[in-house]
């Protein structure tokens, strides 16, 4: 698949950040991240987002920053967790760049998302455990399904290689 912009989905946790941050040094490109946008949008946390206007506000949030980023080219969209679970948002991604799901199972996800309240969706593990199964058969529409337990090296290079770059 040839790109000039990629979204990297996938459950909190997964690497998006970070794999968009090192593919970016790589190639070139801008990385964006659209829950660092929507917090200086906001000039809050998500968690206080979250906590102050609830998960349909954010999302709304989250919605319009995903919009504005539409026209740009060059760049790598790391997700939040939920982004591309809206089929909006799904249909948006799917049709402007190429998408890539980074894919880690539970235990490594509860192994690196803190149950500190900073991830407001991962506080209670029994709801977490049923929120990553409910979104694994969303993340399955991605272009591509990337197994997110390889070093972050070996992900760059499998997406390079995907992007044709």
């Amino acid at each position: 698949m040839k790109a000039d912009k990629l979204y990297l989905v996938g459950f909190m946790g997964a690497g998006k950040t970070t794999v968009a941050a090192a593919l970016s040094r790589r190639v070139g490109w801008r990385t964006e991240d659209i829950d660092v946008r929507i917090e200086a949008l906001e000039r809050r946390t998500v968690s206080a987002i979250f906590a102050q206007d609830g998960e349909p506000y954010f999302r709304r949030v989250e919605r319009q920053v995903l919009r504005e980023l539409l026209p740009d080219r060059n760049v790598i969209v790391a997700t939040g967790g939920g982004t591309f679970a809206d089929p909006d948002n799904r249909a948006l991604m799917l049709a402007d760049g190429a998408v890539a799901w980074l894919d880690a199972p539970l235990d490594r996800i509860i192994e690196r998302v803190p149950a500190d309240g900073r991830r407001p969706l991962a506080a209670d593990r029994g709801q977490l455990e049923q929120l990553y199964l409910r979104r694994r058969a969303t993340y399955a529409e991605a272009h591509v399904r990337i197994d997110a337990t390889r070093p972050v090296d070996e992900i760059v290079e499998q997406l390079l290689d995907w992007i044709g770059y």
